[in-house]
């Protein structure tokens, strides 16, 4: 039986899944929520909540994590198993296992928590996601803006990584000021929205790639993919109980950023 966390939404789907291909069946899927303790007496829930838990129902054992995973598709995919059985890539990924499952509640996150066990804070793994989104995002703006010639003043091959790494430091300030105690909490969800925004900014490069449009088609799209992170910042701060004055400064500081590129071009 594999536990996975009811209140997280990458957990429920990659488990469903699970069941809808036929690797489990459906009674081999639970909640750790729903689990009672006497029923695996062994089960550590702390490490459950950070890492996938898979019970055997006839020893009692239990394995975590990408251990669980790769027992379940060992024997779901047999010609997969000595790859999945081979140590580098199995450390490898644990770290990528890792670094998603301590950063889940900021890649996706999750409005009212009430189970009193909740995934660890580990700072590594936060500043990890933190610089992997800002290199990914600023890689991506830095190709989109090419796009736009003519529209918007062309910068050196180091400026957006600069302007999204400024809002990193902006946004810090000011979050620091209003709640100290949701600082990574908010720059986790913050760079979830840009990382996101970057991502939908991949069809009009891809597009630019085959076809040659007119800058001012690539400029609104921008402004769309914009408005949408506009609103999904005003949706995750809602969630951590922020109020609006981060969604101001979050706002206030690209409208800075792009009077200053037009007044020095």
């Amino acid at each position: 039986m594999i536990l996975f966390d009811a209140e997280c939404p990458i957990c429920k789907v990659y488990t469903r899944a699970l069941v809808s291909t036929g690797v489990l069946n459906m009674d081999e899927r639970a909640a750790y929520q729903n689990i009672a303790q006497e029923t695996c007496p062994m089960l550590d829930r702390q490490r459950a909540v950070n890492e996938i838990a898979l019970i055997d129902q006839t020893t009692g054992e239990v394995s975590y994590g990408i251990n669980s995973l790769f027992k379940v598709l060992a024997v779901a995919i047999p010609v997969l198993k000595p790859l999945l059985q081979f140590s580098p890539f199995v450390w490898l990924m644990s770290k990528v296992y890792a670094f998603i499952s301590y950063n889940r509640r900021v890649i996706a996150p999750v409005a009212d928590a009430q189970y009193h066990l909740q995934p660890t804070f580990r700072l590594d793994y936060r500043m990890a996601y933190l610089l992997f989104t800002w290199a990914i995002t600023s890689y991506i703006l830095t190709a989109y803006v090419h796009l736009m010639y003519g529209l918007l003043p062309q910068g050196n091959t180091y400026r957006e990584y600069l302007i999204c790494g400024g809002q990193v430091f902006f946004q810090s300030v000011i979050v620091t000021i209003l709640a100290k105690d949701k600082l990574w909490a908010y720059l986790g969800n913050m760079m979830t929205i840009s990382f996101a925004g970057a991502m939908l900014l991949l069809p009009g490069i891809t597009i630019a790639a085959y076809f040659s449009l007119n800058p001012i088609w690539y400029v609104l799209y921008f402004l769309a993919v914009a408005g949408l992170m506009f609103l999904e910042h005003i949706r995750r701060v809602r969630i951590l109980k922020l109020g609006w004055t981060l969604t101001i400064s979050w706002a206030l500081y690209r409208l800075m950023v792009l009077l200053f590129i037009f007044w020095t071009k």
